[in-house]
């Protein structure tokens, strides 16, 4: 069977790093972006670069479009095939701030895009992996985070609980499908060095953090890669609803 991974917010960070090590297992890989084509064709071009039979092509769409999602998965059936994974990696985060000073409108981008933006593509992948749909199966990992467990206090509560809903999302689809040859995980990550805590305003956060995780480092997104593909990987083939937690004890 064709592996064909498709990997929302695939351009940077745990998304990219997932491309790298997924494609290096066999995958075909549909590198998804919403703006920043140059950095996804990067991506792309390094997984062509391993050489043998690696596959990749790179997809804008904003996920957070029900349009948008529909046609992407559109072009990766014709040229990858129908897909028999999905790593829901796009999400978003602002500027720290206490609920008291948040707008509607910021909560309206956070919650299209993270809880939204991961439904309408784990039902794009569900309607083509599902035996129900004459699918052969396969597996989803979705992305949370650690803000989900602690709340973020006078961070980013929206945040948390966009990433809540993504744990509670992860559970009741993943008990859904269970039956349909489909799997569904979620990994939740902890303080991760990559570019995210700049778009939030605080780009050295990962390294502030340091000393409160019990590790006494943060993590890489290659860490957490690993727990992804491994999510979606054979291997763990007995394990559907889960939330696995990466973040060095924190």
């Amino acid at each position: 069977m064709n592996k064909v991974l498709l990997i929302t917010g695939g351009s940077r960070g745990i998304g990219a790093a997932t491309a790298h090590l997924a494609a290096a297992q066999g995958y075909a890989i549909a590198v998804n972006y919403s703006h920043n084509a140059s950095a996804a064709e990067a991506v792309v071009r390094a997984i062509q670069a391993q050489g043998g039979k690696a596959k990749a092509i790179a997809v804008q769409a904003d996920v957070a479009d029900e349009a948008q999602v529909m046609a992407m998965f559109a072009t990766v059936d014709a040229q990858l095939g129908r897909v028999t994974a999905l790593v829901n990696s796009a999400g978003v985060v602002d500027v720290a701030a206490r609920v008291d000073a948040m707008d509607v409108a910021r909560w309206r981008r956070l919650l299209d895009i993270n809880v939204i933006g991961t439904m309408l593509c784990a039902r794009e992948a569900v309607r083509r992996m599902s035996t129900r749909h004459g699918g052969v199966g396969g597996a989803i990992v979705n992305l949370s985070s650690v803000a989900a467990v602690l709340g973020a206090p006078g961070q980013y509560v929206d945040y948390a609980a966009s990433k809540g809903a993504i744990d509670s999302f992860t559970v009741g689809l993943g008990r859904e499908v269970a039956a349909e040859g489909i799997r569904v995980n979620a990994v939740r990550p902890g303080v991760i060095d990559t570019d995210i805590h700049a778009s939030g305003g605080q780009p050295e956060r990962a390294q502030q953090l340091a000393p409160t995780i019990p590790m006494r480092r943060p993590g890489t997104a290659e860490e957490v890669a690993q727990a992804i593909v491994w999510l979606l990987s054979d291997a763990a083939s007995y394990t559907t609803g889960s939330v696995v937690d990466v973040g060095g004890g924190r």
